[in-house]
């Protein structure tokens, strides 16, 4: 713990630092380097903790805050996993951020908000004690909600940040009521004394639901998500990668330490309520990402498809525990818990590749890309890795969690609930529907940036970035094979978690099968070896590549790629990112988003060109947020009448107030 909190210490200080930038020359340098160094260090001591026992429970009180109370830190086996996450991720960021700030306007924008970006995670991570916690949720917020501003000159930026400012106090709000209900009376705000005393069913149950709200509006949970597609493209790449592949997880934190750790004992509605809305995300994220031309979009979309996956794990565990199935419960949790890590891995992996792309060629727009593989190869290959490895293709990581996910999934007729049976059965649906169309995402990201022909001057005379860059871009790459053959050894990690969560480990029934084979347990579910799997690929890729050279012509063709079959060798005949996603927006987008398509075509003779014209919106907007809006615009106006009253009738309505007041005081006691 001490470790933790003196890297905590460092970060604030390198916030300093960032600060007095005008004072100090190399003030990037520091803020950068100091990051690296900083957050690859408390990496590296949660990694030596999980690897070992991973049980113990460090406490810390710091004598800091309101005269009467004490800042209360606790580091247990939950919060090293995410914590192992956040400064992963927060290490390779650093490392990204020290060349690719070197391409940024603004630059020292940047420097201060970076450092207490990561800080206000970690502490929210280590938080004992429900004060603590929300003082770090909103110096978290508000210190990435001052990166999203980091170009304010631009006007899509500054509603950018003021929808992301509105939601974050949104969800702070609910958390505050939420950890209002779980004190009660007594008003104990610590931990320890919520874990003691645990509120009835019906504060409880209205304590999750407010919960739901708060963090599911920073994770990006459906309709909540508004804000993901809207922030993210506005950051600087590597603090998208922060703000997807980390942030969103520590709302995901909040989740799991509230619903399985302070509340009580769950029921079972709150995991069925938790599946369905995490199924309903995984598919409506992927179907919007599967629309976007923009990559930054793309990607903040599909962050919202990958929380959908991990919620349903929740909702699944949280059934499974609630029915008495705890070996259950710690399979979904495993596979909820291993998509956290993952997705913090490949998510960097594909968002600094989106900054080395719009580094070397200016564009965000696949439409304008195209051909990049032969001018930013190293660029490519680790692009690759990352849509192979979010497309949930083995052996990379993203095949073990999800396919862990299917397997608690296909034990759901363990149940005793008709009901339960049925809406699992939905839920799996639904989750294979997400991969396929996940899997289709990728394809068309992949195929029109990096393969084919170059669709713009940028796109033709790209370079590849620097060593620095790419070195970011490799560490994630190569934890993604690493982990997706040989898994045991990240699910080893959490183990303790998964005790301390569900009381039972993934492994504690037995039937692991040893370090090759993954088998959630011998009584139930099939097992799976991603090392095999590695090993047949790789045979069969050397036997394909012998018998092409065997057997095949040795003459080189060279030929300009594939253009539909038209011969024209101009960049606009090529299948486009639109026209690759047009079959999957007719079926689905029409009804869902409201897709609406329209063609101008000359009549013939005219000369002008014909035009194609999509309109889409989401419905989040139309059907949730606007109707709000206007609520709270007419509540306004009927409000605002009242700074026109006599003396009179504000002291009558000071009366009433106060016989209100006093009648509820009365029957409350």
């Amino acid at each position: 713990m001490a470790s933790i909190s003196l890297c905590i210490a460092a970060m604030l200080l390198l916030g300093i630092v960032g600060m007095a930038r005008s004072w100090l020359g190399r003030a990037h340098e520091v803020v950068h380097g100091g990051m690296a160094l900083v957050c690859g260090a408390a990496a590296l001591t949660v990694l030596v903790r999980l690897a070992g026992d991973g049980t113990d429970v460090e406490i810390l009180a710091l004598p800091v805050g309101l005269p009467w109370l004490r800042a209360n830190l606790r580091l247990d086996a939950l919060s090293a996993v995410f914590l192992l996450a956040v400064n992963l991720v927060g290490c390779l960021s650093a490392v990204f951020g020290w060349s690719y700030a070197r391409h940024e306007a603004e630059p020292g924008r940047v420097l201060p908000f970076f450092p207490l970006f990561i800080a206000g995670m970690n502490l929210v991570l280590v938080a004992d004690d429900a004060f603590v916690f929300l003082m770090a949720w909103e110096f978290m917020s508000l210190s990435s909600w001052l990166l999203v501003l980091a170009s304010h000159r631009e006007e899509e930026t500054r509603r950018a940040a003021y929808v992301y400012l509105v939601m974050a106090s949104f969800g702070t709000a609910c958390l505050l009521l939420a950890f209002g209900i779980l004190a009660g009376q007594a008003g104990g705000y610590g931990f320890e004394a919520i874990r003691a005393h645990p509120p009835g069913a019906v504060p409880a149950s209205v304590a999750a639901l407010l919960v739901l709200l708060g963090a599911g509006s920073k994770a990006g949970l459906v309709p909540l998500h508004v804000w993901l597609p809207l922030a993210h493209p506005a950051a600087p790449s590597h603090i998208s990668a922060l703000m997807s592949g980390v942030m969103t997880k520590v709302a995901i934190y909040g989740l799991i330490r509230v619903l399985f750790d302070l509340v009580g004992e769950p029921l079972w509605w709150w995991g069925a309520v938790l599946a369905v809305l995490g199924a309903v995300t995984a598919v409506a994220g992927v179907l919007y990402a599967l629309m976007q031309d923009d990559v930054k979009k793309l990607l903040a979309y599909s962050t919202v498809e990958n929380i959908g996956v991990i919620v349903i794990g929740l909702g699944l565990a949280l059934v499974f525990k609630s029915s008495g199935v705890p070996a259950l419960a710690a399979l979904a949790m495993t596979a909820a818990m291993l998509h956290v890590l993952n997705h913090g891995l490949f998510k960097s992996i594909l968002f600094f590749g989106a900054g080395a792309v719009l580094t070397a060629t200016g564009e965000r727009d696949l439409d304008r890309l195209g051909g990049l593989i032969h001018r930013m190869p190293a660029t490519a290959l680790f692009c690759l890795v990352g849509a192979a490895a979010i497309s949930a293709l083995p052996p990379l990581n993203g095949f073990v969690a999800e396919w862990m996910l299917f397997q608690a999934v296909l034990n759901g007729p363990l149940l005793e609930q008709w009901e339960l049976k049925i809406g699992f059965a939905v839920i799996g649906a639904l989750l294979a529907l997400s991969a396929a169309l996940a899997a289709a995402c990728f394809v068309r990201f992949y195929g029109i940036a990096f393969l084919g022909r170059a669709r713009s001057p940028g796109a033709a005379q790209a370079r590849e970035v620097d060593a620095v860059m790419l070195s970011a871009i490799a560490v994630p790459a190569v934890l993604c094979v690493v982990v997706g053959v040989l898994p045991k050894l990240a699910i080893a990690m959490i183990e303790p978690a998964n005790r301390l969560t569900t009381g039972e480990g993934m492994f504690d029934a037995g039937g692991h099968g040893g370090w090759v084979w993954l088998a959630p347990a011998s009584a139930f579910g099939n097992s799976y070896s991603g090392f095999m799997m590695f090993m047949t690929i790789l045979i069969l890729t050397i036997l394909a590549v012998f018998m092409i050279h065997r057997y095949a012509s040795n003459r080189v063709r060279r030929s300009i790629p594939w253009a539909c079959g038209f011969t024209d060798p101009a960049p606009l005949g090529q299948y486009s990112a639109s026209s690759f996603a047009q079959p999957l927006r007719r079926v689905f987008a029409g009804q869902i988003f409201g897709a609406r398509e329209t063609v101008d075509m000359p009549a013939p003779g005219e000369t002008r060109p014909a035009r194609f014209t999509l309109e889409m919106r989401d419905p989040a907007w139309d059907r949730l947020f606007t109707p709000v809006v206007r609520l709270v615009g007419w509540l306004a106006d009927r409000i605002d009448g009242l700074q026109f009253l006599t003396i009179r009738q504000y002291l009558s309505l000071m009366f009433f107030a106060l016989v209100l007041l006093l009648v509820m005081v009365a029957v409350s006691q």
